[in-house]
């Protein structure tokens, strides 16, 4: 297995990988950690904007800003949600004054920050006292996955092809998601797992949206032979959860944290 950086140049392809995983975990993490209305919020990592029309829609925020290191996926967010103050920025550098916000919340960003820690300290910072802030990242260890691309990097390891995956951080399970958020000195501390079942039309649709060539399965599809490939569609047609109707549909799990900066 080896450990691939992503990088996110096409925004509209990254919607399609990720942006319905996005959604249906951002449902249920906003219910769980119940934000106030009329807050200033801030989305750490806000990528094409897929959990910052959730907030809009569901929390009746009076101010919505958003970062992403990314200016293709800025640009697609901007387009999204004109209203929103959208900008390109470093999660570990916030451009933002002390306590400028009510709630910080980040989706599906973690395990791709360098520095945790650091972010974790930036986020603190930037959200007033007794503030909420909160996150949730997908459940992958050394040993376990539960990632919405799980299903095609199993295939792709029994066929004995090389298996690309993004970095695994402490953060991808509740024990180090919480030890983090305890060194950062948080307090009112709650960690939980979202489990989420998205559907895809049909078999290539799922295909389509499983490999672009930015993602972790997309560079290892890259790498197989036309046999190889073959192979790996017709394992997974036998092997996905198929409707009668032709539809592909399974869950994937995040980890979550919710916690309150110290008045």
């Amino acid at each position: 297995m080896a450990e691939v950086k992503v990088t996110f140049d096409n925004a509209d392809a990254y919607e399609r990988f990720m942006g319905r995983w996005s959604r249906a975990v951002g449902e249920k993490f906003l219910d769980w950690i119940a934000p106030p209305q009329n807050a200033r919020w801030l989305d750490v990592g806000c990528g094409t904007g897929a959990f910052s029309e959730l907030i809009l829609k569901r929390c009746a925020p009076k101010s919505l800003a958003g970062i992403d290191p990314a200016p293709a996926q800025i640009d697609y967010a901007r387009k999204l949600l004109p209203a929103a103050d959208f900008r390109v920025a470093d999660s570990m550098e916030l451009p933002f004054e002390d306590s400028a916000f009510d709630v910080v919340a980040s989706a599906l960003v973690l395990h791709f920050i360098p520095d945790r820690s650091k972010a974790l300290a930036e986020m603190k910072r930037v959200v007033r006292n007794g503030g909420l802030v909160a996150a949730y990242t997908w459940e992958r260890t050394a040993t376990v996955d539960f990632a919405p691309y799980r299903p095609m990097m199993q295939v792709i390891e029994s066929i004995g092809a090389e298996v690309f995956r993004s970095p695994t951080v402490p953060e991808g399970s509740l024990d180090g998601l919480r030890a983090s958020v305890e060194a950062a000195g948080f307090k009112d501390i709650e960690v939980t797992q979202i489990e989420a079942t998205q559907s895809y039309r049909d078999f290539e649709d799922y295909w389509s949206a499983q490999t672009p060539s930015f993602s972790p399965p997309g560079k290892a599809v890259a790498q197989l032979t036309e046999s190889q490939r073959e192979t790996l569609r017709d394992r997974l047609r036998e092997t996905l959860p198929t409707g009668k109707d032709g539809s592909v549909s399974y869950s994937a799990r995040a980890v979550a944290f919710k916690a309150r900066k110290p008045s």
